[in-house]
């Protein structure tokens, strides 16, 4: 018995979806860009101080006394400090951005909540929201999300670095069985 075959998704503004680039390729690139990263900046690739900052950003305009208070806060924005004027807000940006233009480019840009068949919406963001929360968590204490730890501190051998990205896969190991029903 012969499969249709499937209809060709389409993004907003009716772009056709485009395949993903191999795997492979898509891995050299990304060491490109990371070697242009260390030569231009000096300094890797990482998202979660950047959000820091502009969260800090955030919060100093709308209570700044909260700020220097803080010692955390205190380093990116306390005083005459401005917490956008570092290197990883413009990464951050960047990323968001050329996300949101790579999606448009290549059809995949529309709303849309993946899931397993047998959970509901509000399960779905309520996990997904809850694994950014841990995430988020464990960027802070291992001082690093996983693109400024793996990438970057992998790139450069930091013993830090590769026993952080090994606990993560321990972790996603571990937890994939219990996990599994939301996308089965």
């Amino acid at each position: 018995m012969a499969v249709a075959p499937e209809k060709p998704r389409k993004g907003l503004f009716g772009i056709r979806e485009k395949p993903y680039i191999h795997p492979y390729l898509g891995g050299a690139l990304l060491g490109l860009v990371l070697f242009v990263a260390f030569l231009l900046t000096r300094n890797g690739l990482g998202a979660s101080g950047g959000l820091n900052r502009l969260i800090a950003a955030g919060e100093d305009a709308i209570v700044p006394g909260h700020i220097d208070r803080t010692p955390y806060l205190l380093k990116l924005a306390g005083g005459d400090l401005n917490p956008l004027d570092d290197w990883s807000v413009p990464v951050v940006l960047g990323a968001i951005v050329g996300g949101f233009v790579s999606g448009l480019i290549n059809g995949r840009l529309r709303p849309e909540i993946n899931k397993g068949p047998r959970v509901s919406n509000g399960l779905r963001l309520f996990m997904a929201f809850a694994g950014g929360a841990i995430m988020a968590y464990g960027a802070r204490m291992a001082r690093g999300c996983t693109s400024g730890q793996a990438l970057s501190g992998g790139a450069v051998l930091s013993a830090g670095s590769w026993a952080l990205m090994m606990c993560i896969f321990a972790s996603a190991y571990a937890l994939a069985y219990f996990l599994r029903k939301f996308w089965n």
